[in-house]
């Protein structure tokens, strides 16, 4: 079963909603250009810190602008289409902003939960997550997964190095 797929202006209340049900709401986000095994382990560990896990992807304008020239590889609605897909994820949402402040002011979840290459002190939301009485959570496992890295490897293979 694929996750549901929400728009922007749904988020705030989705949100409403699942909090008058008793559910408790975790919310992740990324890029997800090349779907690896790291995203799986963050996204299956994020589940695991409530009853619902919203799942935001950034816009093929904003992960150009947080990646750099030449990304995307895969446009958003692919993106959104093959996390949706993963059974860990209950609802996706494609977003434009640079950072998931205003998504997390909209949706109010529990917890938010990002990757290893974080700490709960470099986390760019922290702040703002703690305003609304929500946690931080580092998830998933050691960063020993990037896209980048992928890019580079096939890039490498290519040339036949």
């Amino acid at each position: 079963m694929s996750a549901t797929r929400i728009s922007r202006e749904e988020v705030r209340n989705l949100g409403d909603r699942l909090r008058q049900e008793g559910r408790r709401i975790a919310f992740a986000n990324g890029c997800f250009d090349i779907l690896h095994v790291g995203h799986v382990r963050y996204l299956e560990e994020a589940k695991r810190c409530a009853d619902v896990l919203i799942v935001g992807v950034n816009s093929d304008r904003a992960v150009g602008a947080l990646k750099g020239e030449g990304r995307p590889i895969l446009p958003a609605e692919g993106r959104a289409e093959l996390v949706a897909a993963l059974e860990s994820v209950d609802y996706v949402v494609v977003f434009d902003e640079l950072t998931a402040a205003e998504i997390l002011l909209d949706l109010r979840p529990d917890v938010h939960c990002k990757g290893t290459d974080y700490t709960e002190e470099t986390v760019p939301e922290r702040e703002v997550v703690k305003s609304f009485g929500g946690q931080v959570r580092i998830v998933g496992d050691a960063k020993k997964h990037s896209t980048r890295e992928l890019l580079a490897e096939i890039s490498r293979r290519a040339r036949g190095e």
